[in-house]
């Protein structure tokens, strides 16, 4: 998803965030490599804010303006890939997508999505934690995972796309919308004209003009755990994330 995460970045990424929670895209993916096979780990995410300001989108402009002081932050979660933990060599066979993650802007959310603050800039981080089957493995906690983040997939998280040509990107490159392009997609991205029907990863169209509704959830079962902060417990050690 590199290239299209790319492509996105140029335009300044936009993510919807519900009360009822939004699966992201472009979706999060990654390949592994360096593992022990035999060893097993577990993938996590988790989102920080990139800076301390909230923002509006200026149409005239078509540009982001800061707008004030950041809001305060949201709970600090941490999204378990499913399949966590598994052999390293589980792993690197395949691509790792983290398609069940949600965002959601309920600071009272109890389905475990990540819980944001819209009009905010966010970085996603990916972390790789070595489950140590030693029976001291808390004393090494903080030499067990490795962090990483990519720039590229940057976002600002909002309740309705502010950007039609975030809006025509992801209709022509969303494949859950493949069904309302009624234009050549290659065609939609130099188009100052929005198109007539957004679609949600679920299927249900809505008008542009409509603020995007809550989303029903997909029954997909979504780990989390909050032991305070960025610390969570796996395999029966606990680990602390510090920020990069």
């Amino acid at each position: 998803m590199h290239a299209l995460w790319q492509q996105f970045d140029q335009l300044g990424t936009e993510m919807i965030v519900t009360k009822a929670g939004r699966r992201m895209f472009p979706t999060f993916q990654v390949q592994i490599s360096g593992m022990d096979p035999t060893a097993e780990y577990v993938l996590l995410m988790d989102f920080i804010p990139v800076d301390d300001k909230r923002y509006r989108y200026a149409f005239h402009s078509s540009s982001w303006l800061v707008a004030g002081r950041a809001d305060v932050a949201a709970p600090s979660r941490m999204h378990f890939h499913p399949d966590s933990p598994a052999r390293g060599a589980q792993w690197m066979k395949q691509t790792v997508s983290f398609d069940t993650l949600k965002l959601t802007n309920n600071l009272l959310d109890d389905n475990g999505h990540m819980i944001l603050n819209s009009m905010h800039r966010y970085q996603p981080r990916f972390h790789v934690v070595y489950v140590d089957p030693a029976p001291n493995s808390h004393l090494n906690a903080y030499r067990n995972f490795s962090s990483f983040s990519f720039p590229e997939t940057r976002f600002m998280s909002v309740t309705a796309y502010q950007n039609h040509r975030i809006t025509q990107l992801k209709i022509a490159s969303n494949p859950f919308a493949k069904g309302f392009r009624t234009t050549d997609p290659q065609d939609w991205v130099g188009n100052s004209r929005p198109p007539s029907v957004w679609c949600p990863p679920e299927g249900r169209t809505e008008p542009l003009t409509a603020k995007p509704g809550e989303q029903r959830s997909w029954g997909s079962k979504t780990l989390i755990s909050e032991t305070g902060g960025n610390s969570f417990v796996s395999g029966g050690a606990e680990w602390t994330v510090p920020p990069l």
